[in-house]
């Protein structure tokens, strides 16, 4: 059978190469440490998983929801207020499942083929595959660990810029684990009005925070709604990644054409997880504080670790990652990653998985128990050690 060009672009054989190793590890009776993919093994609230349990007894609600109830609207206005002192009026709010749903069809909604669109490099893949897959021109940002891996404005060529239509942005940033200070989205907003670009910003870790620190929201800045709108994902924050909720926020009109798209393909939420999200979004915020306490602990144990073996690493300001340099004397990141798994069984992404500014780098999320992470870094310390002597 012939298949569509635009696949060839999709495949990775990285991750086919990590599966097949699993697998063969596994039979072996190996124990495998599985750093690589961001799944939290955590559990729900247990407010949520009741709520979840109680209407999914209901047969009312299994018919379709092809519009957001009155009362998670209401709900998401009020979590955002309370949260962010952001005011959303109800057509400023769209329920989706997951972010990615949107990152996929934005911009069917958005740009025509051949328009540009900027993404930063590293950069989490549905950020490409969505304009890829609508015909878009891609333009890529760098980002440097010693500009905090901030975007740099000033690095964007005019003529780039003039000529982009979109940008796709993420802070608290998966893969880099950066977090973007206020003034930051305050050059955004300018920069996508001097531009005319939209602007889409993805909050999906806007929760998972260390060491005191808090994020905030791209529509916190004046002029935000203007060009752009926020997504912002229950997944990580409450870890419910199955139930796939979250919500698109901002600009009215974005949201309407990102609607129209979705009305097309699917048919909405599920009526019991709209239900669970709003009794996530209103309840405490009681398991929010243990979930980022727990991954704190896990990430100080892990950087540690390795740090004290030789493999430098820096504590990241948050999200479910830990973004790390290679060690001396390897230079390809998938090589690493896959040579790492044969001799240690510890899987990682490698950071060219993110972009060309990935390589040189691996990912690893904080998914495992402190127990394992402290038997993983044992491995890796042995691995290295013998491996250079």
């Amino acid at each position: 059978m012939e298949f569509a060009q635009r696949m060839q672009q999709l495949e990775s054989a990285i991750f086919s190469q990590q599966e097949v190793l699993k697998r063969e590890l596994i039979a072996k009776g190996k124990e495998v440490f599985n750093f690589s993919v961001g799944t939290p093994d955590l559990p729900p609230p247990d407010h949520v998983m009741q709520v979840m349990s109680e209407e999914s007894a209901k047969a009312e609600n299994y018919k379709y929801a092809i519009k957001d109830s009155e009362e998670l609207v209401a709900a998401v206005a009020d979590w955002y207020l309370r949260r962010f002192d952001v005011t959303l009026a109800p057509e400023e709010i769209l329920g989706l499942n997951g972010s990615q749903d949107a990152l996929a069809h934005a911009s069917f909604a958005l740009v025509n083929p051949g328009d540009g669109v900027l993404i930063q490099d590293p950069y989490y893949p549905i950020f490409f595959v969505g304009p890829y897959l609508s015909g878009a021109r891609i333009e890529t940002m760098p980002l440097y660990e010693e500009n905090n891996y901030l975007i740099d404005f000033e690095r964007i060529k005019p003529a780039v810029a003039h000529g982009s239509k979109l940008m796709i942005v993420s802070y608290p940033n998966n893969p880099v684990t950066a977090l973007a200070p206020q003034d930051f989205y305050e050059r955004l907003v300018w920069f996508a009005k001097k531009y005319e670009v939209m602007v889409i910003h993805d909050n999906a870790y806007c929760e998972l925070v260390y060491d005191g620190k808090k994020a905030g929201s791209f529509l916190n800045i004046p002029g935000a709604k203007d060009i752009g709108i926020e997504l912002n994902s229950l997944s990580k924050s409450y870890n419910i990644p199955g139930c796939r909720i979250s919500f698109a926020l901002g600009n009215k009109e974005i949201i309407k054409k990102i609607g129209t798209i979705k009305s097309h393909i699917d048919y909405g939420i599920f009526i019991p997880i709209q239900k669970a999200a709003i009794a996530a979004i209103s309840g405490p915020d009681t398991s929010i504080r243990q979930t980022v306490a727990i991954y704190q602990k896990r990430r100080d144990l892990l950087v540690e670790g390795f740090s004290a073996i030789g493999w430098a690493m820096k504590k990241p300001e948050a999200t479910m990652f830990v973004w790390a340099k290679i060690p001396p004397g390897f230079t390809d990141s998938a090589q690493f990653a896959l040579e790492m798994i044969r001799e240690t069984g510890v899987f990682t992404v490698p950071g060219a998985c993110f972009g060309k500014m990935g390589e040189g780098y691996v990912r690893f999320a904080l998914v495992d128990t402190e127990e394992k992470i402290n038997r993983a870094v044992q491995k890796v310390g042995y691995w290295l050690k013998n491996r250079t002597q």
